[in-house]
């Protein structure tokens, strides 16, 4: 009798535990000057547009001697069959990439200029495609989910007239049986215990 208390005691502490926040975000890089922007949407990312500007010319920029002046001046995320406002402007040259089934973003990176833009923006899907604007020059980034499971919910930052300044990533679970964004109740919901 005294084993099936303690037995007992045991499973109820172990289901007290708490879960791990099923969310995290990646710290936004970048200048980070102009107007603030969040994508937004309901349901799960199923395809994305980044514009990137080419100005084909070379500039001297402190100690960096001929770095090509490509950047990334916009982008567009598409929850379910509707797509976000355009964040930033819609450059030169045009990158679109539509998600399969059960496929979703999993990996942002790319390289950043301090002084100024996104120079090079890759997003990378669990199934290991990717879709690459810009031109990879300056500092790297390189954001993922924490929790395994989790998936691009968000892009957030800044951008000005010409491009975007700063990006940061929001990563979550996404409720595929219920209509809309995940909240944190439904997210739990979800979640597998790891015994």
């Amino acid at each position: 009798m005294f084993l099936i208390l303690v037995v007992t005691m045991f499973l109820a502490g172990c289901l007290a535990l708490p879960i791990k926040d099923p969310y995290s975000y990646s710290s936004a890089v970048g200048q980070g000057v102009g107007t603030p922007f969040a994508s937004y949407g309901e349901g799960r990312i199923t395809g994305v547009r980044v514009w990137e500007t080419n100005n084909n010319y070379y500039y001297y920029y402190y100690y960096y001697n001929y770095n090509s002046n490509n950047y990334i001046s916009g982008f567009q995320l598409r929850y379910g069959n509707t797509w976000s406002p355009v964040f930033g402007n819609e450059g030169s040259v045009k990158q679109v990439m539509e998600l399969f089934n059960d496929e979703a973003i999993v990996e942002v990176s790319g390289k950043y200029n301090p002084a100024d833009y996104i120079c090079y923006l890759v997003l990378t899907t669990n199934m290991g495609r990717t879709l690459s604007a810009g031109m990879p020059n300056q500092v790297s980034f390189n954001f993922y989910p924490t929790n395994m499971g989790n998936e691009l919910r968000i892009l957030s930052g800044r951008f000005n007239g010409a491009g975007i300044t700063s990006i940061g990533a929001h990563w979550g679970l996404v409720d595929m049986e219920g209509a809309g964004n995940s909240t944190l109740e439904t997210a739990l919901e979800t979640v597998t215990p790891i015994y």
